[in-house]
């Protein structure tokens, strides 16, 4: 499943930066991700670099995307060819 940024972000910019899909981008008050490019860092690394800097710890799993480990890395994939 993809990360959600709530509303406890303190838009300290250090997220955005550290994900390797550019999922991450200025809301219109907080950070945002766009679930479609987010794949958990599957692919990039074992964890996601958002949630390992966060110093609020405001990136939970969003249960309005639920993904399996294997359509994550299908996804990553897809970010790749597309990115190629």
């Amino acid at each position: 499943m993809a990360l959600i940024i709530t509303d406890e972000c303190i838009n300290c910019d250090v997220c955005e930066p550290e994900c390797p899909n550019g999922a991450i981008f200025q809301g219109e008050e907080i950070y945002e991700i766009e679930p479609s490019k987010c794949t958990e860092c599957v692919g990039h690394y074992d964890e996601p670099q958002c949630q390992q800097v966060c110093p609020v710890d405001c990136i939970p799993l969003d249960p309005d995307n639920i993904e399996s480990e294997d359509e994550l890395m299908e996804k990553y994939e897809r970010l790749m060819a597309d990115a190629g």
